[in-house]
């Protein structure tokens, strides 16, 4: 049995943060995943320049609900579906992720949560379990699945490497320059074309 792990932002939304970046105007927030591959480190980094500037979980949510899928995302996602099962594995938390999950047609996620404080301020954040992206892959294949893996950033590697195939999909240069044992897509109906083969 087969079942397709996908990371979220980047791969099927934009960027959350690059978003709120733009929209709050602090262009330091722009910095994710494909720039810093220790999450702690870079949440932490992140905590601290909300802190600084006053702003908390409403504004990034008003930013959040105007954030629409990549076009093309929800049209892949809804055929992939027809042919196996596909659960996204985001390091983003359930705060951000309902309204994205809504636009793309409620598929499953697997996320982490914030610690918010009465006033909204972001306290902290409590990561579902360590490297989430690589154990979750790890712990369905011991209870019999076999993954296919697709993402866009440094904490993408360990469960795309896992798996029996994996694919990166819109990754900076660098990624994919550091990486060239991966194959590298930038379009839906490529990675489409990829999953399918490995279904077959």
């Amino acid at each position: 049995m087969d079942i397709v792990c996908l990371d979220l932002e980047g791969v099927l939304v934009p960027e959350i943060w690059i978003a709120f970046a733009e929209a709050s105007g602090i262009p330091e927030l722009k910095r994710t995943t494909r720039d810093e591959p220790d999450y702690d480190k870079l949440m932490t980094w992140r905590l601290s320049v909300l802190k600084e500037h006053g702003l908390g979980l409403k504004e990034i949510q008003e930013t959040i609900a105007k954030i629409d899928p990549i076009p093309g995302a929800k049209e892949f996602l809804d055929e992939l579906r027809t042919m196996t099962q596909v659960i996204i594995i985001s390091d983003t938390f359930t705060q951000f992720a309902g309204p994205l999950m809504q636009k793309l047609g409620w598929p499953t996620i697997f996320c982490n949560s914030l610690e918010v404080a009465d006033d909204g301020r972001i306290t902290g954040y409590k990561m579902r379990i360590s490297d989430s992206k690589y154990a979750t892959v790890k712990a369905l294949q011991s209870i019999g699945y076999e993954t296919i893996a697709s993402g866009d950033s440094y904490n993408d590697l360990g469960m795309i490497k896992a798996s029996k195939a994996g694919f990166l999909f819109k990754s900076p240069a660098s990624i994919r320059e550091d990486h060239p044992e991966l194959a590298a897509y930038e379009e839906y109906p490529e990675l489409l074309a990829a999953i399918k083969k490995e279904l077959a």
